[in-house]
């Protein structure tokens, strides 16, 4: 082709097309005719991509979470619906607006920070202190080295800044705290009293009446869509071990992993804090250094605590006398562990420096690391080896099951022949549950999945925690069907005297309404009645001794007109009506408003407000970045 084209044209056209030819080639890269780029980001925000892999680990670990808070009541279905995992992406979407925003303001997480915050984690802490063997086993527990949760723990810390420091900027006067105390603490005097239910002047009904009303109200009068099932189910707890570990067993796992019951070195420290400035000019990081050196240079064992207290700048520790207690190597950052490491007992350190400051090191006592003996952990060695058999046993039956029930997605029979497990059967049950096996969400949702009730397939393995798990088959089903007259007749009845006393009750409410506003006197109509008039002076939003419907509604009604009263009347859950007066409107007596609960209001009002202008902020970020969601990859 290329030679024809060289055949055919001469002079200035050739050179015009091999110009632009030329001109693409550059502009775009010659890569580009020859590769295609397939995008695999479930969102783009700017130039960062949010890939499936993160999505899928974040949907993994909130799963994780879900799972071990709401246990058996975990709805599964619910969490992988596509508008869960769109708001999970939204978040993801969030925490990257605000990590781009604070890189782009010079905020950053220094070592410092991210190791306060390991120290102060409550559950790694042991009278007190920060301790390294509760750290190593909930690192162990979450299936992570230290290096990859301190990566996760930075990037938390990465994303709550900006939220933090709008927080912290957020002020609550004290008008806004009298304003919310006048709406939330106003005080209401209200007059009321509850008509009586009228009596039933009218009781014949005829069989038309009846045949009418159930009729029209024929959902009312169903008998439910109902199912059984058959069941097989595996029970961790009750699957029998071949054998327990012999002693030799025992020990020979003691030595492959006796490195789980080894102590590390640990080091008893304290330490004084010069700090360096962010942005420090030259002058400021010599003049830092000097007072490090200065310090370092009188610092000896008898007086470094009191020289903490004076001198260090941090104030967590200063209190102590610089104590920072026992650390072992891979809590601090690299150059404070060296150093740390490099000491003698007693001896005390040059400056250190980190990204806080200058670090003045006392070593005060070494902790050398130490095994368990075996006799200590053999109880725990053999604990694990039972259970680590049995749920060994309970994957391999449980995994067998799943392969019968779907290779014979009609029966249950070749799977309880292969396994030697006897099929049960529920008792019938609807979408709202029934009793026994059948009062858990997850084997109702399956019983009454497409697949398994239309279909009449084996339902696939349910996991009904607690190394429990079922395969269900629909025994019976049961579909929607009215109730016949017959049975319900007494009821249809009933209904339609209760609805001629309910419009009984309101007819009478409404007219007693009416006279009240026309300015009949209250208490002489509630004496018409037979009925007691109530008062509730100064009532607040709290419930108190006024009926929760009729305090709700009080604090509906608008501010009466002085000498007069605003009237309504309130429909109760037995049919029955309260008519009700507001009398007068007070704002709060703030004079008996604590000053702690004024505080404590303030803090939560700074929360509250913090996290409209957080949002309002990732707002305008958004609007002003180029977003992308691809749904169809979630």
């Amino acid at each position: 082709m290329l030679q024809a084209l060289r055949t055919k044209l001469h002079g200035w056209p050739s050179i015009v097309i091999l110009g632009v030819c030329v001109f693409a080639i550059s502009f775009f890269g010659i890569e580009s005719y020859f590769i295609s780029r397939t995008e695999t980001f479930v969102a783009k925000v700017g130039k960062h991509e949010i890939s499936q892999q993160d999505f899928q680990q974040r949907m993994n670990n909130l799963r994780q979470q879900m799972m071990q808070q709401q246990g058996e009541q975990f709805d599964a279905a619910a969490f992988e619906k596509p508008e869960n995992k769109l708001r999970i992406v939204n978040a993801m979407v969030d925490q990257r607006l605000l990590l781009d925003a604070a890189a782009n303001m010079g905020m950053r997480v220094s070592d410092q920070q991210l190791r306060d915050s390991i120290l102060a984690f409550p559950g790694l802490q042991q009278n007190g202190k920060f301790d390294p063997g509760l750290y190593r086993a909930f690192l162990t527990g979450m299936g992570k080295t230290s290096g990859q949760f301190e990566a996760e723990l930075r990037n938390e810390l990465a994303v709550a800044q900006l939220p933090d420091a709008i927080d912290a900027s957020t002020v609550i006067t004290d008008a806004d705290i009298d304003r919310y105390l006048n709406l939330s603490m106003q005080r209401r005097d209200l007059r009321f009293f509850a008509l009586p239910r009228p009596a039933l002047t009218d009781a014949k009904v005829d069989d038309a009446q009846i045949d009418a009303y159930y009729k029209a109200h024929q959902a009312d009068f169903v008998n439910p869509e109902q199912v059984s099932v058959k069941y097989i189910e595996v029970t961790g707890g009750d699957l029998k071990l071949d054998a327990e570990p012999s002693e030799d067993d025992l020990k020979k796992r003691y030595e492959q992993e006796k490195q789980r019951f080894v102590l590390p070195e640990q080091r008893l420290v304290s330490h004084i804090l010069v700090n360096v400035p962010k942005n420090a000019t030259p002058e400021q990081q010599k003049a830092a250094l000097a007072k490090a050196q200065q310090i370092a240079g009188e610092a000896k064992p008898d007086n470094f605590a009191k020289l903490a207290e004076q001198s260090s700048d941090d104030l967590g520790s200063k209190r102590t006398g610089g104590d920072l207690g026992w650390l072992e190597k891979g809590v601090a950052n690299a150059a404070f562990d060296e150093a740390l490491f490099a000491l003698q007992k007693d001896q005390i350190s040059k400056p250190v420096l980190s990204d806080e400051g200058y670090h003045v090191l006392w070593l005060r006592d070494i902790r050398s690391g130490q095994a368990k003996p075996f006799a200590e952990v053999r109880d725990q060695l053999a604990k694990e080896a039972m259970t680590g058999e049995r749920d060994r046993k309970f994957n391999e039956i449980a995994g067998k099951l799943t392969d019968s029930a779907y290779q014979n997605p009609g029966s249950l029979e070749p799977a309880s022949q292969a396994l030697g497990l006897p099929i049960k059967t529920s008792e019938l049950f609807s979408r709202q549950g029934g009793t026994g096996i059948a009062s858990n969400p997850k084997l109702v949702q399956a019983a009454f999945a497409d697949d398994v009730l239309a279909q009449g397939n084996n339902s696939g393995l349910i996991d009904l925690g607690n190394d429990h798990a079922v395969v269900i088959h629909v025994d019976k089903h049961v579909a929607a069907a009215p109730k016949p007259l017959a049975e319900v007749r007494d009821a249809v009845r009933q209904k339609v005297l209760d609805e001629r006393v309910a419009a009984a009750a309101k007819a009478k409410a409404d007219d007693l309404l009416a006279r009240l506003q026309k300015g009949e006197d209250m208490a002489a109509i509630a004496a018409s009645v037979g009925a007691p008039l109530r008062k509730a002076d100064e009532a607040t939003r709290g419930l108190g001794d006024v009926p929760p419907e009729v305090l709700f509604e009080a604090f509906k009604l608008p501010h009466p007109a002085q000498g007069k009263a605003e009237f309504a009347s309130v429909p109760q859950q037995d049919g029955s009506y309260v008519l009700l007066a507001l009398d007068k409107v007070q704002d709060a007596d703030l004079s008996k408003v604590p000053a702690q609960q004024r505080d404590m209001l303030r803090q939560q009002m700074a929360r509250v407000y913090g996290a409209s202008a957080t949002q309002a902020f990732i707002d305008a970020l958004k609007a002003k970045t180029e977003i992308k969601v691809a749904t169809d990859r979630m």
